[in-house]
């Protein structure tokens, strides 16, 4: 069973009331990121390759922006960090779904299972399929709880991450 909007979001920092919705709470989005080098997926390790911050202003320069508040994306995958912080609780385990706002302006955000035990400022991978321009803090994604049975909690490499 999904858990509340209500439950969702004492286990997620900061909060706006805006964000939590019924069934789950909306991430907004921190930085976006531009994976450069080769990365490597191995059977006793993985590499992740060297990312750069990524900034443009709404003209479509590759420069940097003063603020950097917005992003300015044409086609192709980007990392997206998210900003709030999340605590998957013991006996769930979360999911994370693209807002309809990026599906409807032609992206897509792709996400794994968040095991329970999990913290962090998570990561997804944003497919922009025609170019669009998002604010840092807009609402990009939506992560809901469900329960779950497990023997242990996450304990990765990817714990505390982004903290």
């Amino acid at each position: 069973m999904f858990r509340s909007g209500a439950f969702v979001a004492d286990h997620i920092t900061p909060t706006t009331a805006e964000q939590v919705q019924p069934n789950g709470v909306d991430l907004t989005l921190d930085a976006v990121f531009e994976q450069r080098e080769p990365g490597r997926i191995g059977r006793e390790g993985k590499e992740i390759g060297d990312r750069q911050p990524r900034h443009a202003d709404p003209t479509g320069d590759e420069a940097e922006t003063d603020d950097g508040d917005t992003y300015y994306l044409p086609p192709g995958g980007y990392v997206v960090r998210y900003a709030e912080t999340v605590a998957i609780p013991e006996e769930h385990v979360g999911f994370i779904y693209p807002r309809s706002s990026l599906l409807r302006n032609s992206c897509m955000l792709n996400t794994a299972v968040w095991d329970a035990g999990y913290e962090g400022k998570g990561e997804g991978l944003l497919q922009v399929h025609h170019d669009i321009e998002i604010e840092r803090g807009a609402r990009i994604a939506q992560i809901v709880f469900a329960d779950a049975d497990h023997e242990t909690t996450y304990d990765g490499s990817y714990q505390k991450e982004n903290l």
